[in-house]
């Protein structure tokens, strides 16, 4: 589902920029993210994160989700996946 969140200013999904740090599914059917941004000035930030709410929230068995942007560790290159490197140009 979160291959399907992108940032608008780079063409690849949060998931491979490596922007999702932790999911905690709870059985009671919430679900809490810890996420970040490529910067922490991004001023796509507050859209990401309600997208990413909105898509979760839709999952069968999902009662609520909540994000929350962190900063630390701060997000490089390097939490990228090897697919978003390739079509970064990134070796």
């Amino acid at each position: 589902m979160l291959k399907d969140c992108y940032d608008p200013e780079i063409p690849i999904n949060i998931w491979d920029l490596g922007l999702v740090y932790d999911i905690n599914v709870l059985d009671d059917g919430n679900v809490g993210i810890k996420m970040t941004l490529t910067a922490p000035g991004c001023m796509m930030g507050g859209m990401i994160a309600e997208e990413v709410k909105s898509k979760i929230k839709a999952m069968n068995g999902v009662k609520d989700a909540k994000v929350d942007l962190v900063w630390e560790p701060p997000w490089s290159p390097d939490k990228m996946s090897e697919e978003a490197k390739a079509q970064m140009g990134i070796a």
